[in-house]
């Protein structure tokens, strides 16, 4: 049994078409939540590319860090992109989003997320009374594979040292992996991704700045979810662990 997010907070979209969307019976008495309400969202500031750059060698900005990407020859990913896809969201996000690898249309158009799966994303986003723009959306890969196939080991190798980059500098409360490659590549595991999700994960490195380990949410790619609808309400579990998260005081 789970809690449905309330009506409240949702403006200017139908919010059906929310619950539609994410597989829910529409018929259902949906449970006012409390949850949503009282999750503190970040003040919207520039995004990444809007931020000042300066000569340092070392990225303390994203906008630093993105330069550092967009000049990236480290793996032969470089010679069939069409652009890198670093990220986008607000460079204070308490919650990041993390997927797989760029496809077409984001290495099209430089934006993560932004075909089919990223709209599935977006009402996910919405649903949890936060905005696209309150929170980061990456991939583990910047640059699209090839036929958009799965990412090599050396290409996630080299491609995570810009995410653990991106962690550090963004600091969030909470990260959600989105999908199987996401989630063994953030949290360095074998472990399927029918077990990992549903329940967090401390992140083997990264520590916020209370000085304890990232937590880390498994659950799976909006892709997958488009494809298997069942599995969106188990989804929805997961993201709702992770509201009660950030409604926690901090």
């Amino acid at each position: 049994m789970f809690v449905c997010v309330s009506k409240v907070g949702v403006e200017g979209r139908d919010f059906q078409e929310y619950l539609d969307v994410l597989g829910f019976d529409s018929n259902s008495c949906f449970q006012q939540s409390s949850v949503k309400s009282s999750i503190k969202l970040p003040q919207l500031t520039p995004s990444s590319g809007e931020e000042e750059m300066n000569t340092s060698s070392h990225p303390n900005t994203l906008a630093q860090l993105e330069h550092l990407a967009l000049e990236c020859r480290n793996c032969s990913l470089c010679e069939s992109r069409s652009n890198v896809v670093f990220g986008e969201g607000s460079p204070k996000a308490r919650l990041l989003f993390i997927g797989e690898a760029p496809d077409e249309s984001e290495d099209r158009n430089a934006r993560p997320f932004v075909s089919e799966a990223g709209d599935l994303l977006d009402k996910m986003i919405v649903a949890m009374g936060l905005k696209r723009e309150q929170v980061y959306i990456t991939n583990v890969v910047k640059c699209r594979p090839e036929n958009d196939r799965t990412p090599q080991e050396e290409e996630l190798s080299i491609c995570s040292n810009y995410l653990s980059e991106q962690i550090q500098i963004i600091s969030p409360d909470v990260i959600v992996c989105l999908g199987t490659v996401a989630s063994q590549s953030v949290l360095k595991s074998k472990t399927s991704i029918s077990q990992l999700r549903g329940k967090f994960v401390p992140h083997p490195e990264l520590k916020n700045a209370n000085g304890e380990a990232v937590a880390v949410m498994p659950t799976f790619h909006p892709e997958y979810l488009l494809k298997s609808p069942s599995e969106k309400k188990h989804a929805w579990e997961d993201l709702q662990k992770v509201m009660k998260r950030l409604a926690q005081p901090q």
